[in-house]
């Protein structure tokens, strides 16, 4: 995944399959998984939210100087990629 110039590197698919089972099965009610990229450790980690509502919190990538940033987010149940 995210195997494109457009994103700093790529992301296992075996790694996004666990991430969205994580969030599936966990106590939270999460409806989203957030991909997010950190510029300092220079890897990706997961972010679940339980409404689209907190998309907005987060920034997308190459948008900001920040640490952190959005590069994808997907429904954890239709695995659909969300805007």
């Amino acid at each position: 995944m995210f195997d494109s110039p457009d994103y700093p590197q790529p992301l296992e698919e075996s790694t996004f399959e666990k991430w969205l089972e994580q969030g599936r099965t966990s106590l939270m009610p999460y409806a989203y998984l957030l991909i997010i990229w950190d510029e300092l450790e220079e890897e990706y980690s997961p972010v679940y939210v339980e409404k689209r509502e907190n998309l907005s919190d987060y920034r997308k990538y190459g948008t900001t100087p920040e640490r952190q940033s959005l590069i994808a987010a997907y429904d954890l149940y239709s695995e659909s990629r969300v805007g």
